[in-house]
């Protein structure tokens, strides 16, 4: 039970002061601009996107500087301002096979049809700080993709399914089409959930979370052997086919990070051993939770492929029911609120259970006795039976929980 605090108004009004006060730092150092944080915290703005569930990087900078980089908090201020827009309808499926990379690499394959392309990556600093003085590392204005056409890059999952070294990437029969897709952010989950609703809750998914179920897997907890068959960064393009018009019209580019993860199954009687997938997709530079949720995906597929479900990254209601980091802070934070009545009710039957367990000791072993009532008008009344064992000492108590008199 929550009670009202009398005269907070202004001291919310002046909390509200001091954090702006605080989010500004010294006034003598220049306001960050929205355009710098969306330009110089590439990875940042990504995230935010990606777990608010909207492609907007100026409005993710914004977020950023108003909750003053505090990530979950500018996750729910996207996804808050997210529920205030029209909703005019779906977009068409973006095609990521013929995504033109700004990287492109393969831990599966050495020598790809295309080549392997470093593009931006952390992988080869040496995660040492940079000189102060030389104002970051150096840049070159020239660096970029090379001029000319690009080679065809055909994805390492369609070289495998060639073969059928690889589990198709359609179930059979159901064609070539996927099914519709559920609309979390309309409908809540229902589990079972099919894989498109599952991957829809990943990509929306705590970027930690899915980290550490992940490492999960790869330490024994769901085992799975994943290797990275290939993981791409690049513009897509996105298109909206207007009821009207008849035909889709193209709305822009943006850019997204994917992961298709090759993973062992053994097979059974009636599957002959193959290869499976895992996929992840993120807005932005996400390549960390990209691989994550491949990770993850795969593993909730378990039951799928026949495979006993032991690990906490194979259930999918716990994986999908705690993955949400706006849903999680809240139920956290909550704990902040007043709890006063609550407390107050378990003071008094902690203080009463000592003063029992005093009486009882000065009494001697093996004495019990009804356990006192609390006074009228309290919450609830704990009451019970202490229960002793053979040689006369305590061994345990039956409690219930009954209405107090009004």
């Amino acid at each position: 039970m929550y009670v009202a605090v009398k005269g907070g108004e202004r001291a919310i009004a002046n909390a509200h002061a001091l954090l702006a006060k605080q989010g500004r730092g010294d006034l003598g150092l220049p306001r960050i601009e929205r355009a710098a944080v969306a330009g110089q915290l590439g990875v940042l703005v990504a995230r935010v996107m990606t777990e608010g569930s909207l492609y907007d990087p100026e409005l993710a900078a914004r977020a950023i500087l108003q909750a003053q980089g505090d990530v979950l908090e500018a996750v729910t201020l996207v996804r808050s301002y997210r529920t205030t827009l029209p909703r005019f309808g779906y977009t068409l499926p973006v095609d990521t096979a013929g995504l033109p990379p700004q990287r492109r690499i393969s831990a599966a394959f050495k020598d790809l049809p295309g080549g392997q392309q470093l593009g931006a990556t952390f992988d080869y600093t040496h995660r040492l700080f940079t000189d102060r003085d030389t104002g970051g590392p150096r840049i070159d204005p020239a660096a970029g993709p090379a001029a000319g056409p690009r080679p065809e890059m055909p994805r390492v999952t369609d070289l495998l399914g060639a073969s059928a070294l690889i589990e198709p990437d359609h179930a059979p029969g159901t064609g070539t089409g996927d099914p519709e897709p559920a609309d979390l952010t309309r409908e809540p989950p229902v589990f079972p959930m099919s894989r498109a609703g599952r991957l829809q809750a990943l990509a929306r998914a705590d970027e930690g979370f899915l980290l550490a179920l992940g490492y999960s897997t790869q330490r024994g907890f769901g085992s799975t052997h994943p290797f990275a068959g290939e993981i791409r960064v690049g513009e897509v393009e996105v298109e909206f086919e207007a009821p009207e018009l008849g035909f889709a019209v193209p709305l822009g580019r943006v850019e997204v990070t994917e992961c298709q993860m090759i993973n062992q199954f053994q097979g059974n009687a009636d599957t002959p051993a193959q290869f499976t997938r895992g996929y992840g997709l993120a807005f932005g530079r996400g390549e960390r939770k990209a691989m994550s949720m491949s990770l993850v995906d795969r593993a909730l597929r378990a039951s799928e492929f026949g495979e006993r479900v032991v690990a906490p990254a194979q259930d999918e209601e716990f994986v999908i029911s705690h993955s949400d980091n706006v849903q999680a802070t809240g139920f956290v934070e909550h704990l902040k609120l007043p709890h006063y009545v609550d407390f107050q009710a378990e003071l008094g039957l902690v203080r009463r259970l000592q003063a029992e367990f005093r009486e009882r000791a000065a009494a001697g072993p093996g004495a019990a006795g009804p356990i006192n009532p609390a006074p009228a008008g309290a919450v609830g009344v704990i009451s019970g039976q202490a229960r002793a064992s053979a040689d006369g000492t305590p061994a345990g108590r039956e409690l219930t929980l009954t209405e107090a008199p009004a």
